[in-house]
């Protein structure tokens, strides 16, 4: 692997990918999973994390499975290399049949039109030539790989909805970690802040537990995005004497992330 610069001298980019898949294949969650191994592998960039982000259900819209897209952070020194390995990794790893979208834009400040366009495309029907002029007046790259493009739509949502900062869940979580991989047990509040480089483990009313508290932790673990910080939802256990708190069911994560 190529020696990798210290994280000051990148810029950090937000990577949107979504219709990737097919009715039989692995979904876009799992190509953005691949393609961060892939860039960290390669010492190309430094890979922060993936959230995954869920946009309208609707008749009107076509989609695969669910309609989800996903956005990775990561840390870069090199804007149009990156542009180059995302394209063919993804070229070569898209389903067939999928309509593959692209989009990749510095993170460096807050944008407007961005923010609107995800939070637009959790409830309204959008369209490509609206995407095409988002990213134009943003100088962004947007760009349609495979099929008809209109992943281009969810890739644009994607980037929109990471940059705004309240909205999906982590699928990565940073120190190369798939948050699939995470085991099942009893674990205090301290060591799980350290695997998964927490911001705060907070329940729905607001309580932390404190740093020696004790979770019980299932096989599906995903912080969500809210105030751009990675928050862990727990619940409190009341006179359990292994653990204080448990992780909060996925069908409530799900509803809010």
């Amino acid at each position: 692997m190529n020696r990798m610069p210290g994280r000051d001298d990148y810029t950090a980019y937000l990577i949107g990918i979504d219709d990737t898949d097919n009715a039989s294949s692995r979904g876009t969650g799992f190509l953005s999973r691949k393609l961060a191994q892939a860039l960290f592998s390669s010492g190309l960039a430094m890979v922060d994390s993936i959230t995954r982000h869920q946009l309208f259900v609707h008749p009107g819209i076509r989609y695969t499975s669910q309609n989800s897209s996903a956005c990775m952070k990561v840390y870069h020194t090199e804007f149009q290399s990156l542009i180059a390995f995302c394209e063919d990794f993804i070229l070569k790893n898209s389903a067939a049949g999928s309509d593959a979208g692209l989009c990749i834009a510095p993170q460096e400040h807050e944008n407007p039109l961005l923010i609107t366009w995800g939070n637009d495309a959790k409830n309204t029907i959008l369209g490509l030539e609206e995407a095409r002029l988002i990213a134009d007046k943003s100088g962004l790259y947007l760009k349609g790989l495979t099929g008809n493009f209109e992943g281009m739509i969810g890739a644009l949502a994607a980037v929109g909805l990471r940059m705004g900062g309240n909205d999906g869940r982590f699928i990565w979580r940073k120190r190369n970690k798939e948050l699939r991989d995470f085991r099942p047990g009893i674990v205090s509040v301290k060591q799980v802040c350290e695997d998964l480089e927490l911001d705060a483990i907070i329940n729905l009313e607001g309580d932390k537990p404190g740093p020696d508290d004790r979770i019980l932790m299932n096989d599906w673990v995903r912080p969500v995005l809210q105030n751009n910080k990675a928050l862990l939802i727990v619940e409190k256990q009341e006179n359990h004497n292994q653990y204080e708190w448990k992780l909060t069911p996925k069908e409530i994560i799900r509803s809010i992330s």
